[in-house]
């Protein structure tokens, strides 16, 4: 789509809004980079919407994921393993999510927010082995959660970090900052594998996703050094962000939910 200028600005705002999120609270962010390319950038198709969200949250995740790489917060061996599923995941997830009408899509993506919202303000272990290796059993585990994770991630064309951290912790019992590194490589893989099947169909705006990335890398440095001067009130922001999440939810419910409605009433009639 044309592009007038005010919304440039608001493709690159948007983008450093969801860029700040991620570098101060980490997962959950990139929830957030549908309903603004929708609401606010004034992208009018959700497909588009997602398929642009996808290119531009799996950018973002593999630049992050060259920082934690050099902190050697990556355990590569699982990282693969589980992005490898998941990748198999986010290629059927997201097939069937191009199928699905768009408003019906908008409405499962509003549930799918507040999701993540709870899983958000739930507390996570920190505790872990350091010193995992993959076994057998570990890969099985992390081959049959990947593929979930990732199908959950490609329906969505959201990044999935609030579901891959506590899977692959789960999955391989790492501690929860090798896990945070670790899930990096499959957000990026499953959000290039989603924009990839979306790119197919022509439901990804290629300006508007370069807009969105610039303003995404800017957001994401500053909001990593607000993270490292908030660090004492982690938590409280981690609720404070989840009720933002909570609050986009119920717009895009309030915005879908009526037509969807009324498209169920008319078929039972009929």
């Amino acid at each position: 789509m044309a592009l007038s200028w005010a919304q440039d600005v608001l493709a690159v705002l948007s983008g450093g809004v969801v860029g700040f999120s991620l570098g101060l609270i980490g997962g959950g962010g990139s929830i957030l980079a549908v309903p603004l390319l929708l609401y606010v950038v004034g992208i009018s198709d959700a497909h588009i919407a997602i398929g642009t969200s996808a290119l531009a949250v799996s950018l973002n995740a593999f630049g992050n994921l060259i920082g934690h790489w050099r902190a050697g917060n990556v355990k590569w061996p699982c990282a693969a393993v589980f992005a490898a599923a998941g990748i198999a995941g986010a290629a059927i997830g997201s097939s069937v999510g191009k199928l699905v009408a768009g408003e019906q899509l908008l409405f499962l993506f509003a549930l799918a927010m507040i999701a993540v919202g709870i899983a958000m303000l739930r507390p996570r272990a920190a505790a872990g082995d350091p010193s995992v290796s993959i076994t057998p059993a570990i890969a099985l585990r992390l081959v049959t959660i990947g593929l979930m994770v990732g199908a959950f991630s490609g329906f969505f064309g959201i990044g999935g970090g609030f579901l891959i951290v506590p899977g692959i912790m789960l999955g391989s019992g790492m501690p929860i900052l090798n896990a945070i590194g670790s899930s990096l490589l499959s957000v990026g893989t499953f959000g290039l594998t989603t924009a990839v099947n979306y790119a197919f169909s022509g439901l990804i705006d290629w300006a508007v996703a370069g807009l969105f990335i610039a303003g995404g890398l800017v957001g994401g440095l500053f909001g990593m050094r607000a993270a490292i001067h908030l660090a004492a009130n982690r938590r409280m922001l981690t609720s404070i962000f989840a009720a933002v999440i909570f609050a986009v939810a119920i717009y895009m419910l309030i915005r879908t939910g009526p037509p969807l409605w009324n498209a169920i009433l008319v078929k039972t009639n009929q």
